[in-house]
Formats: structure tokens, sequence, C-alpha cells
């Protein structure tokens, strides 16, 4: 099968049932029910974008099974790098940025997997075989994956190993001939109960005698026992997308997964029981590297989304006149340069995989993962601030077209802009940044790369800070003579 179409994508949900809970409702299919059909809406026409003809050239690519999605391309020049993120920057730009689990982020995780599979073999050949074949059987089904790998919070003063429930935490029950039996709980399953397949792998922090908490496996997201615990939705499938343009089309699920005795086949397991390997992975097999690269790519398209609504709204009431107002907006524009700029620089700085491929240089990508999450908080800061109290005073696209429709003409007018224009921007400003969905892309940034405080301390400790040192001890020595 070469890359899908988005037909194509919902009718592989539709074939497979899997159980999903929320609002206290069990789900029937869920390509038809009513709070998943936009969110599955929105993935498909992401498939649909890569089956177009004209974009084919960057989105698609010939694999070792035929065609397929870029973001499975394992790179092996700089041209691929450029390929991978115009490809990938063609689906950011579809969802502003706003769809956090597109296709391409596991398919990423995936690739960087089978690229460094050495690394699973040092368990045993058949882990690394298992990587494989797994990646080859999701890349030629062109399958959309999410994934969980965060442990509930229960009580985080304590290990998994240490919790009142020794199965709270993801575990293994049993092993068998035909795989592992686990039970427990993983979060944050973004689009999980809408994605074909479901990866599970450890994240550094593990402690000595958590070995049964060690696990990296794949499978699919109908596997009986495994069950979509689903967040209350923000859209049931009723907002209008007049007056909610980001919130009504590209809602996220978020679900916790739990494992009621679930089988693991052999062949879907890629680690277990090894806590200096589950450690280790995120960092050996270019994970960071790689998801840093797509993230930063995702977060430009949210980014250049959240500083053109900034600049649009204060061009439509001319604030944009005063000069604090230009120092603000002159602000976001720099963040702007500076994530495109970090972009380019891991790409220009490649660093070799060792085993013939590239890999975007680590360090200006982690520096991003640090501070663009703040970059887009204090974006949503400005446009709050600039918006005022323009921002709470909108009526509903119904006012609009009611009897008081001349009324709302006449005072919600903007400088040069009718009133149905401006009350969209402002509305689309409060999605973005008030509304349940916009405070939601809020948090979502603040811990999408994890604890802030551990991505800040991570780059210090990886960090050649040597040269710097050098330098320091130079300028002493010339002070001194």
């Amino acid at each position: 099968m070469a890359a899908r179409n988005g037909q194509e994508f919902v009718e592989g949900l539709r074939r497979a049932p899997r159980e999903v809970w929320i609002s206290g409702r069990r789900v029937g299919d869920i390509t038809t029910d009513p709070v998943f059909r936009r969110p599955i809406q929105s993935i498909a026409q992401l498939y649909d974008l890569q089956s177009q003809p004209e974009r084919r050239e960057v989105m698609i690519y010939g694999g070792d099974g035929g065609l397929a999605g870029t973001s499975f391309m394992i790179p092996r020049t700089h041209a691929d790098l450029v390929k991978r993120r115009e490809s990938m920057k063609v689906w950011a730009d579809a969802t502003f940025g706003m769809v956090g689990r597109s296709p391409d982020y596991l398919n990423t995780v995936l690739m960087t997997w089978a690229e460094g599979a050495d690394f699973f073999g040092q368990r045993g050949e058949q882990f690394a075989q298992n990587v494989r074949n797994y990646y080859g059987y999701c890349r030629d089904r062109d399958l959309f994956l999410t994934h969980a790998i965060v442990n509930p919070q229960s009580d985080r003063s304590k290990g998994s190993h240490q919790q009142d429930n020794a199965f709270v935490h993801l575990g293994v029950v049993d092993e068998t001939p035909d795989g592992l039996i686990v039970r427990g709980a993983k979060m944050l399953a973004t689009h999980g109960p809408t994605a074909d397949e479901l990866l599970v792998y450890p994240l550094p922090g593990i402690r000595e005698g958590e070995e049964r908490y060690v696990l990296a496996f794949g499978i699919p997201t109908s596997t009986p026992g495994l069950r979509f615990i689903c967040r209350e939705p923000f859209d049931t499938g009723v907002q209008s997308e007049w007056d909610h343009p980001l919130g009504a089309r590209f809602e996220e699920p978020d679900a916790v997964c739990v494992f009621d005795d679930v089988l693991i086949p052999w062949d879907r397991v890629f680690l277990y029981n090894d806590v200096k390997m589950g450690n280790a992975l995120f960092a050996q097999a270019s994970i960071r590297n790689h998801t840093g690269h797509q993230t930063a790519i995702r977060g430009l398209a949210k980014c250049q989304l959240m500083t053109g609504i900034a600049v649009a709204m204060t061009r439509t009431v001319k604030s944009d006149v005063f000069l604090h107002v230009q120092e603000q907006l002159g602000e976001l524009l720099g963040y702007l340069q500076l994530i495109e700029a970090a972009i380019l620089m891991a790409e220009q700085k490649a660093e070799p995989t060792g085993r013939g491929a590239l890999r975007p240089a680590y360090a200006p990508l982690q520096a991003l993962r640090y501070h663009l999450p703040r970059m887009y908080e204090r974006m949503v800061q400005v446009t709050q601030v600039l918006g005022a109290g323009g921002l709470l005073i909108n009526p509903m696209q119904a006012d609009l077209r009611s009897e008081i429709g001349s009324d709302i003409a006449r005072y919600y007018r903007g400088a040069g802009v009718d009133a149905d224009k401006r009350i969209q921007l402002y509305k689309l400003a409060w999605d973005a940044t008030g509304t349940q969905f916009g405070q939601r892309m809020l948090q979502y940034e603040r811990y999408y790369a994890g604890d802030p405080v551990r991505v800040g301390a991570s780059y210090y400790l990886d960090h050649d800070v040597a040269p710097l040192l050098a330098q320091v001890e130079r300028a002493m020595k010339g002070a001194a003579g």
C-alpha cells in the first residue's frame, strides 16, 4: 500500500473498533460520533494533502517498500533534511500548528528507532528486528500513531514500584510464550482514540527496582483490553466555525490509556526489563534530534499564526500607530526569526549518526525546546493585552443575522473594517488565547517537551562548555598580564 488519503484513513478506523469512553458513555463507531468526527476529519485532511499531485514531490518519497510519506524517510543527506522540513511545514501550515499530534511526529520517532535499531539489539537481535519490522509495517500502511509515555500523577513522591497499587503505573504482570501481559495506565495519549497504533516507551528517570515498568512496544489501538478514557471535550460537534474558528476545527482528544491484562506479542516488544537502557533510550536513538526538528517546525507555524493575529488585530483598530504597541509586535516578529534560524542551523550543522544517516544538530533544537514554550506564552499574553476589552465583547454570528444586526454593524466596526470582519478577527484571537481550546493550547506547549526544569537542566548537563571556560581563562590571563 502506498501513502494513504483521508478516506482510506477513516475507513481504517471504521474497520478497527476500539474501546473509547467519553462523557460517561462508550463510543460506538468513532468515525461517526459527533465528538470525534471533526478531530478525525482534521487528520484526514492532512492525508489528503499528501495525495495531491502538486505536493507529492515534497510529501512522498520512494521507500524500501515503495512510495511512502516523507516523515518516514531516514535522512541521509542535507537535501533529505530539507525535504523532511518542507513536508512537515505543509502539514503544520494546514493546521496552523494547532494539531500537536499530527502523523509526522510519531512517524519521526519510529524512523529514529529503525535507523538506530542496533540500540535495541543490545538486549538481543530479535528486538532490533522487531523495531525494523514494525517500522516497515507502519510505513508501508501509512498508519497514524500516537503515544502514551507518562505515568499517571498518583503519588509523585514515590517511584512506580512504591505506589500503593503495584499496577497504577503500567507494568508487566506475566511473561508467556505468546508475549508480555501488561496492566496499569499511561497518559497522555493525544488523538489516542482516533489513531491506528499506540506506542509506549520509557522516559529517563527510571529507578533501580522498576524493571517491570521498563517497556517499549507498539500495538493497535483496537487491541482487546486496551481502554481510552477521554477528557471532557471542548467541542461536542456543534460549535460554529464562525464563532470558534480554531476550536471547531482542530480539537484533539486527549486520553488516559488503561491496560487490563493486555497481551503484547513478542514481535511487538522492543525493550523490556532493563533500567539502564530505558533511561538511555530517549538520547541514544536520535529521538531528541528528529522530534525536536518536527516540533520546531510545527511551533513555527503556530507562532506565525499568533503573531499574525496580534498584528492584524492592532491594525484593525489602528492601535499599531503607538510606539509601545509597535515594540511588542516587534518582539513577536523577532521570535519568529529566532525559531526559524534555530531550525536552519540544526540542518546546517547536521550530525552523522555513524550508520550512514544524518540527524539535525541537537543543541539549537534543544534550546528551542526550552525557549519556544516561553515565546508562545508571551505571544498569548501580548495578544490578550493588545486586544484588551475588545476580546470580551463579541457577539455570535446569530446576533449579526438577527434584528439587532444593524446596531452591531454600526458599533462593532473597526478602522476601515466592517463589523463582521472585526468580530471574526477578535473571535479568532480569543479562540487562540482565551477559550478552553486556547488554554489547552497554552498548557500543551508548556509541557509538550516534558518538565521545563529538566529540559533546561539537561541542556546544561549535555552541553560542551569547555570552549566557554577556555575563553574565560584567556580573558583572565589577559587581565593579569
